[in-house]
């Protein structure tokens, strides 16, 4: 009984046992073991073989090389005599006897520390990330243009091609005084036209070479389609040695391979400028030639051995010459509608001509790549669990976004055809105008043509009014419209009736791009202005004292200017009361506390002290390139607003206006309570005032010129200079872009701002708000309110 029991329980792992024996009896018979350790000394009876042999008989081109000459071959290799092979067994991790156990001892490396009477060497790095990495751009154009041609087509190709490309560059051997706006224009003083090539080409290797992975190179008299040119460069190893155009033969046949016509554009790798760098100045002392395209491919195929090709890969470049007098729009030959250039082009007209119709031809075809795409997303969302229904609408574009709280839910804004129910001045209704009338309009037209598509030919529709709009801003996906528009529907037959029609629309984001800015540097050094009148005079000396922990002591590289504005009355009793003697005692005493301070003042005399009357005192003492930075007497300047300031002003490019913190009354704000001594950045502590535009950051040449602008409105009416600021000015008299931006390093502590009634009625209004909304929040003054009802009650 129990002799059965025991089998019963034996009988499952008997065949895993057997299996297991059989397995390892099997791996010991099938491995060879060998007793002595891996890369044992040779053996003496070893036959010597030829390298040759040793190769034939070795595994790899490294065991061949090691046979030939190594005293430290691999096994299996003449060192060994043949007999330690492949199947030979060594023990896991063991080192290879052809490295040598030496290379494989650790080395240990002492420390050192730093001498502590020797400064630490400052680490210099790169200006860009990307040249750290060793990232470069795909694509440089260079157009090879003349002084005839650089105002009429050069200034075509530069409205067609430079928006969609990375980097374009114009060479040209002579040029006039004036240089098109927004073109980069490299001059070589000479021009013949073998110099120019031989200069470009050296320019490029100078100045490109380690940025870029291609170079093209096109006259200013040929067509050129970006999108085309971007898409090959895109298929392309930038390791190639590649010369790739329109193949040409030598004029007389004296030189083997072909050169790129220029005409057509040629595409230069990257590797190739790199290999006919140090031959270069040889080609130009030893070519001769009449045509610069025919002396580079001269120069490229004897340095090296490259010649032009219109084929690489599968990739072909693809080109078309014009005839005279060619409609593009009825041009039928297949090459010319996928030519990445066309040449020769006449005029700039035929140029822009080229352009509308190659643009649009990229515009179909980017449609029906989305119609495509589009169509591929149903088909796949079909197998999904949820069906048809897991597509989002429209096709490709992000879902809505899905609040999680009552407070992320997203307010739509009601509109009409004329009128807007969601002001930013926060009143109740205001009148469409500017871009928000032009998108109202662009959506309802928009619309309609949505509409008359879907319906036609069997009806037609026709827009009567637009009975109810609404529209929001999704940040995941662009901004979304619900219009109920009230149309005629006509069929074929005549017959109408007014329905209305609820539409959905989206206007989605596009993809995120990098704008490039001008760079600028945290070294530029900044002359803060702060305007003095005589409500002022008592916070000067908090405003000195927070300034000079911040700039002196740091030795910031900023100079304070004080500007002492006198009314009429004070400026005639200067010499026996003058207002601002003890802040004037006060900047001498700092002067002599920090060495090397110098802090200028100015005073000036007005009964309406508007800021551009003010600024254009200082501007008049100063440089051109001055970067300025009106303060108030509340401002708190610390270091990082500084650099801030610094890095969002740029010259000729954007002015700052920075939004500050504003502390509440601590008398409401910490009712009952002993207020912190330093303010922070807390919903109960204050408030960032967007109803004070006084501090700005801006360059004195941006200044003057939009001041100039506004000379002609001032002849006109002289009270403009009272009625704007300088926030104004630069939004109505510039091109510049104004950032307006919170600041969460600018702070101000709170005190009674006293309104002048002889500014502007608009600056004035904006005044007593800031000082209304200042005091406290809602709920500090409704509690301030209660307390005191409930003392007055009892």
């Amino acid at each position: 009984m129990r002799l059965s029991l025991l089998l019963s329980l034996l009988r499952p792992a008997g065949p895993v046992a057997i299996g297991v024996s059989l397995g390892f009896t099997l791996s010991l018979l099938s491995v060879t073991w060998v007793e002595e350790p891996c890369g044992a000394p040779p053996r003496t009876d070893a036959r010597p073989r030829s390298a040759a042999a040793a190769a034939s008989s070795s595994s790899s081109s490294s065991s061949a090389a090691a046979a030939a000459g190594s005293p430290l071959g691999p096994p299996g290799g003449p060192q060994d005599g043949g007999r330690h092979n492949g199947n030979a067994a060594r023990r896991p991790n063991a080192v290879p006897a052809g490295l040598g156990a030496e290379s494989w001892e650790p080395r240990v490396v002492p420390y050192r520390p730093p001498s502590p009477g020797r400064a630490a060497k400052k680490a210099v790095r790169t200006r860009y990330i990307s040249t750290e990495l060793g990232m470069r751009q795909r694509l440089l154009v260079g157009v090879l243009t003349s002084k005839s041609t650089l105002g009429t087509l050069a200034v075509a190709v530069n409205r067609t091609l430079a928006h969609r490309l990375e980097r374009l560059v114009y060479f040209t051997g002579t040029r006039g005084r004036k240089v098109p706006h927004g073109m980069m224009v490299v001059t070589h003083g000479d021009e013949r036209p073998i110099w120019n090539m031989y200069q470009t080409v050296r320019y490029l290797l100078e100045h490109y070479v380690n940025d870029f992975d291609w170079f093209f190179l096109v006259q200013d008299d040929t067509y050129t389609e970006a999108h085309r040119i971007n898409r090959l460069v895109a298929h392309l190893s930038i390791d190639t040695l590649l010369y790739l155009g329109r193949p040409e033969e030598f004029i007389g046949g004296d030189t083997d391979g072909r050169y790129c016509y220029g005409g057509f554009g040629y595409l230069l790798s990257r590797s190739l400028l790199l290999r006919l760098q140090p031959h270069l100045e040889s080609c130009r002392n030893d070519i001769l030639s009449s045509r610069p395209d025919e002396w580079l491919g001269r120069c490229i195929i004897d340095h090296t051995a490259v010649s032009c090709t219109e084929e690489h890969e599968g990739l072909l470049y693809q080109y078309f010459e014009l005839g005279k007098n060619v409609n593009p729009e009825h041009e039928t030959d297949l090459r010319f509608q996928s030519a990445f250039t066309v040449h020769p082009v006449l005029d700039p007209v035929q140029m822009y001509r080229l352009h509308k119709y190659f643009a649009q031809v990229e515009l179909e075809r980017t449609y029906l790549e989305i119609e495509q795409l589009q169509l591929e997303i149903q088909n796949a969302s079909s197998l999904s669990a949820d069906g048809d229904h897991g597509a989002t609408w429209p096709v490709g574009i992000p879902p809505p976004f899905q609040p999680k709280t009552r407070f992320e839910v997203l307010r739509w804004d009601y509109f009409t055809e004329d009128q807007v129910y969601a002001c930013v001045d926060g009143s109740p209704k205001c009148e469409l105008q500017g871009a928000d009338l032009a998108d109202v309009a662009d959506v309802v037209a928009t619309a309609m043509e949505e509409l008359n598509r879907k319906y036609q030919p069997v009806l037609h529709v026709r827009k009567q009014q637009l009975v109810n709009g609404y529209r929001r801003f999704d940040p995941t996906r662009g901004m979304e419209y619900t219009l109920d528009l009230q149309v005629e529907v006509v069929t074929q037959k005549g017959h109408s009736r007014s329905v209305t029609k609820r539409v959905h629309l989206v206007r989605p984001l596009s993809e995120v791009e990098i704008i490039p800015m001008p760079y600028v540097t945290e070294a530029s050094r900044i002359n803060v202005i702060l305007p003095l009148t005589a409500h002022d005079r008592d916070h000067a000396a908090h405003f000195l004292e927070t300034y000079a922990a911040a700039a002196f002591e740091s030795n910031e590289n900023a100079v304070l200017t004080f500007l002492f504005i006198y009314d009429p009355f004070e400026a005639q009793q200067v010499t026996q009361n003058d207002i601002f003697a003890p802040v004037k005692a006060q900047i001498t005493e700092y002067e002599r506390k920090y060495a090397g301070v110098k802090i200028p003042w100015i005073s000036v005399k007005t009964d309406a002290p508007s800021q551009i009357k003010v600024m254009d005192i200082i501007s008049k003492k100063h440089p051109v390139d001055t970067l300025f930075f009106v303060a108030g007497v509340g401002t708190e300047v610390t270091v990082d607003f500084l650099n801030r300031c610094r890095m969002n002003t740029i010259n000729n490019w954007q002015v700052f206006f920075p939004i500050h913190f504003q502390g509440y009354n601590p008398a409401v704000a910490y009712h009952n309570q002993v207020p912190p001594p330093t303010l922070d950045l807390l919903r109960d502590a204050g408030r960032f005032d967007r109803d004070v535009f006084h501090e700005a950051c801006f360059y004195n040449a941006d200044y003057m010129a939009a001041r100039t602008r506004m000379a002609g409105d001032v002849q006109e009416n002289e009270d403009i200079l009272e009625t704007l600021d300088i926030y104004d000015m630069f939004i109505k008299y510039s091109n510049l872009h104004v950032f307006r931006a919170v600041e969460p390093a600018l702070l101000q502590h709170y005190r009674h701002q006293a309104c002048n009634p002889r500014l502007s009625e608009e600056i004035y209004h904006r005044c007593v708000q800031s000082s209304l909304e200042g005091v406290g929040s809602r709920s500090q003054l409704a509690m301030v309110l209660f307390e005191q009802e409930q003392g007055n009650s009892t």
